[in-house]
């Protein structure tokens, strides 16, 4: 337990401890969380296969492989949607943040 002289934001923002390695994976989970963020606000309406490119995306890095039933023939948006997720099978979690991120830093001139 930590004594009272211990500040909050020693305990919760202390690198000093963390490996590179560790230190990365945090760089790069507050890039894409940025990248998410800022993707929601463009200020242009991207074209479906561009939002089909980042909803593949963000599910691979948040979900991982995807695990639900493919949507029948009539639901052409979910189908779409399914599609673009499971595009990105077996692309691990960090893999998918990545590209999640260098797709938003190609499109944001376009639509931002």
């Amino acid at each position: 337990m930590a004594s009272k002289s211990t500040s909050i934001n020693s305990l919760l923002f202390n690198t000093t401890d963390l490996k590179p390695l560790d230190q990365t994976w945090i760089l790069q989970s507050l890039q894409f969380e940025t990248a998410t963020q800022k993707a929601k606000s463009f200020t242009k309406t991207p074209p479906d296969n561009v939002f089909l490119e980042f909803y593949g995306l963000f599910k691979q890095a948040t979900v991982g492989d995807c695990n639900v039933a493919q949507p029948g023939a009539l639901d052409l948006k979910g189908k779409a949607k399914w599609n673009a997720w499971n595009s990105n099978k077996g692309m691990s979690q960090d893999a998918a943040k990545a590209a999640y991120i260098a797709a938003y830093e190609k499109y944001a001139p376009q639509y931002a």
